[in-house]
C-alpha cells in the first residue's frame, strides 16, 4: 500500500488533519483509563504535533495546531490543568518554531532532537514558575529522552520517505 502526501494543503485537508490530530489527543486519556496504561508517558501531544509536521506543509498551520492541542484537550477532557496547558502551549510552540529554523541547517534527526530538548527546557522552566517543585517532573527524564530519540528517529525516517 502506498501513501501519497500532498505537496499542497487544501483547506479541507488541513481541517481533516487537524481535527484527526486533536481527536487523537483528546482520546488518549480515555484510552489510558480503558487500558489501564499510562499512555500520557508517551507524550501524545508531541506525537500529534509530529504528525502535523509530517502531514501539513504550512508551518504556520502547525504553529496554530501546537497552540490548540493542549487547549482543546484541557477543555474537552479536563487534562492537562490550565497551568500545565499553558506550559505545554509554550513547549509545543518552541518545538515547532525551533525545528522550522533548524530543519534546513542540519540533519532532520538532530534538528528535531535539539528542538525537543530545548522545548522541554522551556516547559520545565515555565512549570517551575507556576507549580511547586515537588511535582515538577511526572515522567522520568530518561523515559522522556527515550521517547524523544525514538520520535526523532521515526520522524526522520518518514520525512525522508516523503521527500
Amino acid at each position: 500500500m502506498r501513501v501519497t502526501i500532498s505537496k499542497t494543503d487544501s483547506p479541507a485537508r488541513v481541517m481533516v488533519v487537524c481535527a484527526a490530530l486533536i481527536g487523537f489527543v483528546c482520546l488518549v486519556p480515555a484510552m489510558s483509563h480503558l487500558l489501564a496504561l499510562p499512555l500520557y508517558k508517551l507524550n501524545p501531544m508531541l506525537l500529534a504535533l509530529l504528525g502535523g509536521l509530517l502531514l501539513l506543509k504550512d508551518r504556520r498551520t502547525v504553529l496554530l495546531l501546537a497552540a490548540l492541542l493542549p487547549i482543546f484537550s484541557m477543555v474537552v477532557v479536563g487534562m492537562p490543568t490550565p497551568g500545565r496547558a499553558l506550559c505545554m502551549v509554550a513547549e509545543l510552540l518552541t518545538l515547532t518554531a525551533l525545528f522550522a529554523t533548524l530543519e534546513h541547517r542540519m540533519p532532520t534527526f538532530v534538528a528535531l532532537l535539539v528542538a525537543m530538548i530545548a522545548s522541554k527546557v522551556v516547559f520545565y522552566g515555565m512549570l517551575a514558575l507556576t507549580v511547586a517543585p515537588a511535582v515538577l517532573v511526572g515522567t522520568s527524564l530518561w523515559m522522556q529522552l527515550g521517547v524523544a530519540v525514538s520520535y526523532a528517529a521515526i520522524y526522520a525516517l518518514f520525512s525522508k520517505k516523503r521527500s
